[in-house]
């Protein structure tokens, strides 16, 4: 069978919602056993019962990706858990809606510490582990955002383009020690995170403002976690062991048209 992960360990960031949760409870399916790496204990022990109640194999550990300590920390119970790590992937993120002009230095800062500095101190950690294992592969999330300009997105696309262009410096420096590393970039996807937008930014008019967002792609719709999550999985399958350095968009036309 095709995209099949069995025997694999994967290690999954921000898994307790959304893409995340959705890549996880995908690879489990697929064969591989999932370290669901969150912050919340709460929302990745959800996560872990899903997959448990598809069969699947998944464990979750505590992980701050903005900490260095708490990074060090959750790969070194990977490690004592599996010995092994096969595929990273650096899920974890937050979003931010504003202009260079009314972006703080806090926000900034908090953008930073958790889709620049996160993705850094898991990709580190991650490949330490392959290099001792013999190779492995490392998705990022990164967004149309790192493609093209979006408005009021000021520092949401300064993170993305930095995960966009770690992506191609690990894939390079790795490329010979058996290292794969590759992100996808989607544009909308319906997610939690944008049920509570809407309900913060536009109460009473969530459904009319849903409809705006989701006719943003040519599509006539946002995408699903499921749909990103069939991406991931067929990236860090043994089928695009040909693939490193790539971007690839999952964005409903909005680059085409």
């Amino acid at each position: 069978m095709m995209f099949r992960l069995d025997g694999k360990t994967a290690a999954i960031t921000g898994a307790g919602s959304g893409i995340g949760r959705a890549i996880a409870k995908t690879f489990a399916g697929a064969g591989a056993r999932v370290f669901i790496l969150e912050r919340d204990l709460a929302a990745g022990d959800e996560t872990r019962r899903m997959v448990a109640a598809a069969d699947g194999e998944a464990a979750v550990i505590e992980c701050d990706v903005a900490s260095a300590a708490s990074v060090a920390a959750a790969f070194e119970g990977v490690a004592r858990d599996a010995a092994r790590l096969d595929v990273l992937v650096n899920n974890a993120g937050i979003a931010h809606i504003g202009s260079v002009e009314n972006t703080t230095e806090a926000d900034l800062d908090r953008i930073y510490s958790i889709n620049v500095k996160g993705v850094y101190l898991c990709s580190r950690a991650g490949v330490k582990m392959m290099l001792q294992s013999g190779g492995g592969v490392i998705l990022n999330l990164a967004s149309i955002a790192s493609l093209i300009g979006l408005t009021d997105r000021f520092a949401y696309s300064m993170s993305k383009g930095a995960v966009l262009t770690m992506t191609r410096s690990i894939a390079v420096d790795y490329v010979k020690h058996g290292i794969r590393c590759n992100c996808i970039c989607p544009a909308r996807v319906h997610t939690p995170f944008v049920d509570g937008y809407l309900r913060s930014t536009y109460p009473g008019r969530e459904q009319e403002m849903f409809r705006t967002l989701s006719e943003y792609q040519p599509l006539g719709r946002m995408g699903t976690p499921e749909e990103v999550a069939a991406l991931a999985l067929y990236l860090c399958s043994e089928e695009a062991s040909f693939i490193t350095g790539q971007a690839y968009p999952i964005d409903g036309g909005v680059l085409v048209f």
